[in-house]
């Protein structure tokens, strides 16, 4: 019983899905057809592919070398806040915001105790790391593969490259300027940092680099619709099992069951006219969409409400636009900032001298999030 309340806490966002999905089943009874075409088998199969891409290039530390040679460049804290900040932006499009701040959190919180920069100011490691999610939430939503909400919508709304870009440039153009103005806000008060604190790597091994990018490369082909998905899927557990089979184990296969689960609930609840109807008359203005997917993402995080509208609306673009400036906003708007937050507190839990009477993580993470979200919100609309 420890154990199931324990993968409960843990898994919370995949047992809702599962139990909604479960119960919308038995309530609703849809067909079996209903059923199989409410379950989106490319964007299962590239996530999968995707995630199994990363990981490989994440196990071996191609990364940390990146961050290594950039790191070695700064010499004072708004440098390195500047180079941490566009590098998890940029990176977030092609490696997903989640994978984004699972390496750079940790190397960031590193840094921060060897330089000593809680000497200067026991805040500054908490605005570090709620500056790198802002710009992992906001960085991802530039590229189809930057989040799983925007694999799928892409999908789902069968968008063109030029339309999906269209609008997701909107976000991320003046996302930039806001993650820069924030970097050099936070800095205002800059601090000399030494530059070999950060510890060597070994060396990737060139065969997995080139396996792990051609793989990358047929990804992104599908992702853009120019390989069949099917065939990718091939490829990639071919050569997986070849080169590097380990790697399928550290694929996140509770994001797939929870995909899954939320593909069973949608496809239940808009199998009944009645609730099709009135989910579709309320979803009717892109306003009332791009509105609805703010709000319902800081209940139910973005993902899941990106697959719950979807079934309901055509207006694919301001959904596109609304759940990703929803990444912003309460903690769980987006699952990628529970992992910043996790990954904080057990930092923070070993270092005690990081502790901030003035403000601590959740209040500085809070205050931002919200901020950035009333008038991101408001510029992305007027701008759509």
């Amino acid at each position: 019983m420890q154990k199931i309340i324990q993968f409960v806490k843990k898994e919370i966002v995949l047992c809702i899905a599962l139990f909604l999905g479960l119960v919308s089943l038995l309530i609703c009874r849809p067909s079996g057809e209903i059923i199989a075409k409410s379950i989106d088998l490319r964007v299962l199969s590239l996530l999968f592919c995707l995630m199994y891409v990363i990981q490989g290039f994440a196990s071996i530390n191609l990364l940390d070398k990146l961050a290594n040679k950039m790191l070695g460049l700064c010499k004072n804290t708004r440098q390195m806040f500047f180079v941490l900040t566009f590098l998890v932006f940029f990176l977030s499009m092609a490696v997903t915001n989640d994978v984004a701040l699972l390496t750079f959190v940790p190397i960031s919180l590193l840094i921060c105790k060897k330089a000593n920069l809680q000497n200067q100011d026991k805040s500054l490691a908490a605005k570090l790391i709620v500056l790198e999610t802002i710009a992992a939430n906001l960085g991802s939503c530039v590229t189809p593969m930057g989040n799983p909400q925007n694999l799928y919508l892409f999908n789902f709304y069968e968008m063109s490259n030029g339309d999906f870009f269209a609008t997701s440039l909107k976000i991320g153009i003046p996302s930039f300027f806001i993650c820069g103005l924030l970097a050099w806000f936070f800095t205002k008060k800059s601090f000399p940092i030494l530059s070999t604190y950060f510890p060597a790597k070994e060396k990737p091994p060139v065969l997995k680099i080139i396996v792990f990018s051609v793989l990358l490369i047929c990804c992104l082909l599908s992702v853009f619709r120019i390989i069949d998905y099917k065939s990718v899927l091939w490829i990639v557990l071919l050569l997986g099992l070849i080169t590097a089979p380990r790697i399928f184990l550290k694929v996140d296969y509770s994001l797939l069951f929870t995909f899954l689960g939320f593909f069973l609930f949608t496809g239940s609840i808009s199998s009944m006219e009645k609730i099709s109807l009135l989910f579709s008359k309320l979803l009717e203005t892109p306003f009332a969409t791009y509105f609805s997917a703010l709000v319902s993402s800081q209940i139910i995080s973005n993902v899941p409400a990106a697959l719950l509208l979807s079934k309901f609306t055509e207006n694919g673009n301001a959904l596109l636009a609304g759940v990703n400036v929803a990444g912003l906003g309460t903690l769980i708007a987006s699952l990628a900032s529970v992992i910043s937050f996790k990954l904080y507190k057990n930092f923070q839990s070993e270092n005690p001298e990081f502790v901030s009477k003035e403000g601590g993580y959740f209040r500085i993470f809070t205050i931002w999030n919200v901020l950035l979200l009333v008038i991101l919100g408001i510029l992305v609309y007027f701008i759509l």
